[in-house]
């Protein structure tokens, strides 16, 4: 990052800190801080543009959004209108920022660079890999196979071995 991007990277990465903080969690505050980081990286840096609030709101409301953070059966949970709220954000304002940043970097829903790590089990998108032309869950593959997915990048970590489905059905045999 150059001295020039350093000050608005500063408060951006506060004012993300501190609403992870109070409303969210460290995961969080670990994702947005990295994405504060990369929107820095880029030159030229978009950071220097806008207010550091309109950039904090689009932070945090990005990788919410990722993360279905308004799903009430997710914890926590925060609707993205409130994260708008939160930094005196206009909800257009706050959803504009969010889809510009998705967009500056790909980022897609439940896209596995941007997911908790907490979450990543339930994320089908960081298991899937194509083998000979067929798209499979690696989380059932042999740990050979694993590791060297693992060692491609193509998935996050090893994963426990999910039980199959035969280990699920009742005996029934007396």
């Amino acid at each position: 990052m150059t001295e020039d991007v350093r000050p608005a990277f500063e408060e951006i990465a506060r004012l993300v800190e501190t609403f992870c903080q109070k409303h969210l969690n460290e995961e969080y505050a670990e994702l947005c801080r990295r994405l504060t980081e990369k929107l820095a990286r880029k030159r030229p840096s978009p950071l220097l543009g806008g207010k550091p609030t309109t950039w904090a709101c689009g932070i945090v409301r990005t990788v919410g959004w990722v993360n279905y953070l308004d799903d009430r059966d997710q914890t926590p949970h925060m609707k993205l209108t409130a994260i708008d709220k939160a930094f005196g954000v206009g909800e257009s304002t706050g959803q504009g920022k969010s889809v510009l940043i998705r967009k500056m970097f790909k980022i897609r829903s439940m896209d596995p660079a941007w997911t908790l790590r907490s979450r990543m089990d339930r994320n089908p998108t960081a298991w899937m890999i194509q083998i000979n032309g067929f798209i499979i869950d690696a989380r059932y593959l042999k740990r050979e196979v694993q590791e060297e997915a693992l060692r491609k990048g193509l998935i996050p970590y090893i994963p426990e071995r999910p039980p199959s489905v035969a280990d699920e059905q009742p005996d029934t045999a007396e």
